[in-house]
């Protein structure tokens, strides 16, 4: 079993959203986690949220406490900190599920 969730973004800045993803690969690969699908979308038909998306892909771990161990490990913090919050306006959680 595993553990996945289905994201959308709102990316504002493609290169530096870039270099987020390079700086936090190690971190989330030394907690077993890797991305499934990744798209960027041009067009939502339809949305539960009011926030934009044109970023959608899957993250998954081998269960939720390695998820929760990666999203709150000091070092990503950094890398999101340096990265994430000025190249990306919004976050939406689509789905969270055991797989």
């Amino acid at each position: 079993m595993s553990y996945e969730m289905l994201v959308g973004l709102h990316v504002l800045d493609d290169q530096e959203y870039q270099k987020y993803r390079a700086a936090m690969k190690p971190i989330l690969s030394s907690y077993g986690g890797a991305f499934g699908y990744d798209f960027r979308v041009s067009e939502v038909l339809l949305s539960q949220t009011e926030e934009e998306i044109n970023r959608v892909f899957t993250i998954n771990f081998s269960d939720a406490e390695q998820m929760d161990g990666f999203f709150t490990n000091p070092e990503y913090l950094i890398v999101k900190e340096k990265y994430f919050k000025d190249s990306v306006a919004s976050v939406t959680i689509i789905s969270s599920y055991q797989k």
